[in-house]
């Protein structure tokens, strides 16, 4: 249904570092990059960018949006808890422990380095 996915950031290599990191657990890798930009994909698919942390095109500080969020699907519990864990350890800010949410599925979440949050979840049919 989407196309790809844009996070702003006011410092690339600090956020490119961080997402490298967090993204490991699900096997989505660094593919392209310039100055303004850094492009995550499927590390069997790397032609297949659905990711980018970027600077703003209007040369504007990037800021976070009040009730966005993104949301990645994890195969497994123990990537739930790798994907905060790591974010954790590199900065990232808690939002919400590892743990099952809304009776269903098993949730993490995280705010990134410019205070994006992001989160995921597997379901629970999965755990």
């Amino acid at each position: 249904m989407l196309a790809f996915v844009t996070i702003g950031t006011n410092d690339l290599k600090s956020s490119a570092k961080f997402y490298d990191e967090i993204l490991l657990p699900f096997s989505i890798v660094q593919v392209d990059s310039d100055e303004s930009y850094i492009g995550y994909a499927d590390i069997n698919y790397p032609e297949n960018i659905e990711l980018y942390i970027m600077k703003p095109y209007n040369k504007k500080a990037a800021s976070i949006g009040n009730g966005t969020m993104i949301a990645f699907l994890a195969d497994t519990k123990k990537q739930v808890d790798q994907f905060h864990a790591i974010g954790l350890k590199n900065g990232g800010i808690d939002e919400g422990l590892p743990g099952p949410r809304h009776g269903e599925h098993y949730y993490a979440y995280i705010r990134d380095l410019d205070g994006n949050k992001i989160c995921a979840f597997t379901p629970t049919s999965k755990i």
